[in-house]
């Protein structure tokens, strides 16, 4: 909510502000261009003529577009007896620049050039040169404006950009990762929405949100939300007091005073009685006064802000002595204002315990952005005498950041740079921490990047960025001295950069590993389960540094980690093939590709999507090209506008089905639609139309396409190195084994967030060992796993737990709860589609009713949902055979759209709820965000614990209305543990090879539990053996355990040694490896590599 966003883009601001010029660059006598850095597009004076109002065009380097800068501060054009020069009129805002003939004593020919690529007029130096209404096509006229440093306002003397160099000084400690960048404004709507892992992974260290019972939105209480998030590591509830008014701009009292204070005392109170932490509360009794109620500074609204803040400071402290108060919090900076409030707080006892203000353009993110705000700020503190007190830009950033990885990191590098909390703004609803929440429980790219950031670990160190100014590559770098891990999280640029650490620690050896991944653009409700590792590399370390090349995606960002090289050659990823085809590029048919630049749009890919595609022959074309014969799947971002729709989907001309597309919140708010199809290595067309080989396709088709991603699918195994975990207490790490096992000494916890593709059954496999027989407790989004899965018997084990993980994100910890250390090397999760036969499922509409209905959609499972639930309409389940007590997964297919309107921007989605009740037993509520529609359904999951064997199930609500459902099932949490001991020594099971010599017998000895009962049958346990690529691991052969060779038996169990036996004869030749596999019928594995010497 921003008071800013409502009313700059309307008004012409009076430049109260000055303008603090940075240094200019030297006078040149060449010509050059003026290339726009948000359009690539050059400023052109056409004809020549006098008076011609100079625009955007391609650039072509003729002498139109070849400005010289002369001694006298003048840009002149074509030179000679012809020349021009660039001529302003006036320096009123939106006054429009033209050619004249050059004037050395006119002002408004005077121009400066500056290091952060704007360009100052000198005869106002608070107005820059501007692309109009920051528009990048051909034609836009150029103004002056505002100096703002934002990209339209960015003008490049060149016509080719070169990669950028930045580097990482690891010898330079800037001080302790302070982590309060991944703040947010009404990030929470109601407890579980967004989902707690959500919250736990990006991990906010403030929240800002409305007050007890206001009226301001109808969520985002803190009365409903602040257990969950002190509960998921949040630190500080930071409270907009003035949302307890119901319109915005607030409404304003005829007597302040009189209105407001008592206003102040009631929600106070309510948090006291609520028993909530006072001392994790901070509150904002004023927000954006400078555009509500005291706009008018110098005519008298200073006067009567300074008695209202003095107060409401006297009111708040009277209700708590010790509480925290932020304050101005403007919607813009105003150091005169600020020193005002300063001042007189000194004087009169009132000073605030934080200072708060906000930055919401692109602008912010230049020289004379925040950075130059917050100097000018300590600046104010150090002539005041104060300070230096903590900083909260309790409002930062705008659509077009929020959700997008390059532009992201920006903003936190800033703020992590000078250590302050920032919260995201919040410009769509609440509930979807500043649209980072992929529907409830899912993440999108930009939430990955939060979630990096809050991984940091150790301390930062310096990182020098391509510039100070906008979509540059920035970054913020760290150092962990425990994990002997370097972290470098960067984006923000169109064409990568060399990226050289300096100074690498002498005991990370002569030798490192690195590894990059990325998080990318996928649409504010598209889903990243997990980002993709790019590369994996093993890199000498020369004069103490290294030089790495980061890839070119302005709108990605990259983690980098650089470690100790390990004694084996460094693991590979599974290898996953992608390419991307951005639809602005395709062959468009009877739609129109938009421009989608600007802070007030929602970022889309490349910057254009292709919409208006709203005619039966619309249609676009893709030319894509895959490297070998198999199955890929196509991810396609688009938006929906709050239906549901279809497009027909051909290749090779040849149709292959429809592409579903859940709505979306508006057309250029954007989710992933994701379409396997089976294709032949080489090229071939891909295209998405709104007619079939029927005709015009019977459902709506006007669905805006932004971007094709063309990609392997991802693999059923995915691994999770513990030494990439978040840990807390007593550890350390082993960085001379590849696997880089981690000691979790007792008390320790390792925090870990899994990405799965779709809601069922995966095995948990977790390989470590113990000195002595150890335990950990294993809880998955917080529920205990119970005893066997945290077992650690003495030696080494893999331990597999099949359990259901909810598609999107799944936090699971570790704890070491015994009494001695555990070694864990990671948990991969394994995707076990058999075991997804323990669900039970029923659609809605089979259940017996009372009071609720039965209606029609073409988009619910059997073409019926129900509906009128809730307000005395519900449905029973009866209890299924076999569902008897324990913890189990509810999930639900629903859809509902109720929203409150008359919020100028913010849409005000309402969460509805379904009381789960058991006969014979609880109720449990579950909540169910907005999906923007009646009647097309999303699945989302939930805890519930049954206590009795067969009560039945009602789904009803007694407070409102609840959603309509299209189907409900229900999972158990988990179906067992196996554990199997690794393989008896010398054999290594840790992910290494042990070197063996060919025709030399290997007893491979081991043990096997199921649910914590010892297997002693031969028939329940197998083990294969297959000969795999020494390189990749890949397998390539066949197995070969099957074979009775002289020198071998067949596995059996040894009742005296109380284990189960192979003897394996090593095969000759030399320089082969193998993978031995012991696998527990219907539970877990355990592998071991071998390379024969």
């Amino acid at each position: 909510m921003s008071a800013a966003a409502a009313v700059l883009p309307a008004v012409v601001i009076g430049l109260a502000g000055v303008v603090v010029t940075s240094p200019a660059v030297a006078a040149e006598s060449d010509a050059t261009v003026l290339r726009g850095v948000a359009s690539d597009r050059c400023i052109d004076a056409a004809s020549g003529d006098t008076g011609t109002i100079v625009t955007l065009q391609d650039c072509d380097g003729e002498d139109a577009q070849l400005w010289e800068w002369t001694d006298a501060k003048q840009l002149v054009v074509f030179g000679g007896t012809d020349a021009r020069c660039l001529d302003v009129a006036g320096f009123d805002e939106a006054t429009r620049l033209t050619i004249q003939p050059c004037d050395v004593d006119d002002d408004g020919q005077k121009w400066e050039i500056r290091e952060d690529l704007t360009i100052q007029s000198l005869g106002d130096t608070r107005v820059c040169v501007d692309a109009w209404g920051a528009a990048t096509t051909a034609g836009t006229e150029i103004a002056l404006w505002r100096c703002t440093g934002a990209p339209n306002q960015l003008w490049k003397r060149t016509l080719v950009d070169e990669p950028a160099n930045v580097s990482v000084d690891l010898s330079a400690d800037t001080g302790a990762i302070y982590g309060g960048a991944t703040g947010v404004l009404y990030g929470m709507s109601d407890d579980g929405v967004p989902s707690d892992d959500l919250v736990a992974g990006m991990r906010p260290r403030t929240l800002a949100q409305k007050p007890a019972n206001g009226d301001q939105h109808p969520n985002g209480d803190v009365l409903d939300i602040s257990d969950a998030f002190f509960d998921n590591g949040g630190e500080q509830m930071v409270v907009y007091m003035q949302d307890v008014y119901s319109a915005w701009p607030y409404q304003e009292p005829a007597d302040i005073q009189a209105d407001y204070l008592p206003r102040i005392r009631t929600q106070m109170q309510a948090v006291i009685d609520a028993g909530l932490p006072m001392e994790k509360f901070a509150w904002v009794p004023y927000n954006e006064p400078d555009g509500i109620w005291y706009q008018d500074w110098n005519g008298g609204e200073r006067e009567n802000f300074l008695a209202d803040w003095d107060a409401a400071y006297a009111v708040i402290k009277e209700m708590d002595p010790d509480a925290i108060i932020v304050g101005p919090n403007e919607a813009i900076w105003h150091p005169d204002r600020v020193r005002d409030l300063l001042t007189h707080a000194k004087d009169a006892g009132t000073l605030p315990d934080v200072m708060a203000w906000h930055e919401l353009g692109t602008g912010s993110l230049g020289s004379t952005g925040y950075r130059e705000n917050y100097e000018e700020y300590r600046a104010i503190e150090e002539d005041l005498g104060i300070g230096p007190l903590p900083i909260n830009i309790d409002e930062y950033g705008n659509r077009h950041d929020m959700g997008n990885p390059g532009r992201l990191i920006q903003w936190l590098a800033m703020f992590e740079d000078t250590k302050v909390d920032g919260d995201m703004a919040f410009w769509t609803y609440a509930g979807n921490l500043s649209d980072h929440a992929a529907q409830t429980k899912m993440a999108n790219g930009g939430w990955w990047v939060t979630k990096w950031y809050s991984d940091l670990s150790g301390h930062t160190v310096e990182f020098t960025p391509e510039a100070v100014r906008p979509d540059t590559m920035q970054g913020i770098a760290a150092l962990d001295e425990t994990k002997q891990l370097a972290t470098v999280i960067m984006g923000g640029n169109a064409l990568g950069a060399t990226l050289t650490v300096e100074n690498i620690p002498a005991d990370f050896g002569d030798e490192v590993d690195v590894l990059i991944e990325t998080a990318d653009l996928t649409g504010q409700e598209g889903e990243t389960s997990s980002p993709r590792v790019d590369t994996v590399k093993r890199t000498a370390v020369s004069g103490g540094e290294i030089s790495v090349v980061v890839p070119a995606n302005q709108q990605a960002a990259y983690r980098v980690s650089i470690l100790p090289a390990s004694a084996d050659a460094p693991v590979q990823p599974d290898a996953v093939w992608s390419a991307s085809y951005e639809a602005e590029d395709a062959a468009i048919v009877d739609a129109q590709a938009f421009s989608q630049t600007g802070d007030w749009s929602y970022a889309a890919s490349n910057l254009m999507d292709v919409g208006a595609f709203n005619r039966a022959s619309s249609s676009v074309t893709f030319d894509v090209e895959v490297p070998e014969d198999g199955t890929y799947e196509l991810g396609i971002i688009h938006g929906s506008n709050t239906k549901w729709g279809q497009q027909a989907l051909y290749v090779d001309d040849e149709f292959v089905q429809r592409v579903t597309y859940s709505a979306t919140l508006n057309w250029t708010y954007r989710a992933r639609a994701e379409v396997p199809v089976d294709l032949t290595a080489g090229a071939h067309t891909v295209s998405l139309r709104a007619s079939d080989d029927d005709g015009e396709l019977d459902v709506y088709y006007d669905i805006t396409l932004d971007r094709l991603d063309v990609s392997v699918p991802e693999p059923d195994t995915l691994r999770y190195p513990l030494w990439q975990a978040r840990i807390s207490g007593d550890f350390s790490v082993d960085n001379s084994r590849s696997a880089r096992p981690v000691t979790l000494e007792p008390g320790a916890t390792a925090q870990l967030f899994l990405g799965a593709p779709a809601d069922g059954y995966y095995d948990l496999v977790r390989t470590g060992s113990a000195p002595e027989a150890g335990e950990l407790t294993v809880e998955l989004s917080n529920r205990d796993l119970g005893a066997e899965a945290g077992a650690v018997p003495a030696g080494g084990a893999t331990v597999t737990t099949t359990a259901y993980l909810h598609r999107g994100v799944n936090q699971i910890e570790l704890t070491n709860t015994g009494s001695t250390p555990v070694v864990v090397s990671e948990l991969a999760t394994v995707r076990n589609r058999d075991a997804d036969e323990a669900t039970v499922r029923t659609e809605a509409e089979d259940l017996s009713r009372d009071g609720s209905s039965i209606g029609g959609s073409r988009w619910a499972s059997g073409g019926e949902f129900v509906g009128d639930l809730g307000e005395n309409g519900s449905m029973t389940w009866e209890r299924p055979a076999g569902v008897g007590a324990g913890d189990y997964v509810l999930n639900v297919a629903y859809a509902q759209n109720e929203v409150n309107t008359g919020h100028p921007y913010n849409t005000d989605v309402v969460t509805r709820f379904i009381d789960t009740t058991e006969a014979g037993g609880d109720t449990t509520r579950s909540p169910y965000r907005n999906n923007y529609t009646w009647d097309g359904f999303w699945a989302v999951t939930s805890d519930l614990t049954l206590t009795t064997d067969d009560g039945a199930l009602t789904f009803d609500r007694s407070d409102g209305w609840a959603p309509n459902v299209d189907w409900l099932s229900l999972s158990p949490l988990t179906q067992g543990t196996t554990v199997i001991t690794h393989f008896a020594q010398p054999v290594k099971s840790d992910g290494s090879m042990t070197t063996v010599k060919a025709g030399k017998t290997v007893p491979l000895k081991f043990e096997a539990f199921a649910d914590g009962v010892e297997v002693t049958d031969p028939e329940q346990v197998s083990l294969t053996i297959v000969e795999v690529a020494c390189d990749t691991g890949e397998i390539v052969g066949d197995d070969i355990a099957a074979s009775s060779a002289p020198g071998q038996t067949v596995l059996r169990y040894d009742e005296a040694a109380g284990q189960f036996v192979y003897n394996w004869k090593a095969p000759a030749p030399a320089g082969k490896c193998y993978q031995a596999t012991a696998t527990v019928a219907g539970g877990g594995s355990m592998t071991a590599l071998f390379m024969v010497g």
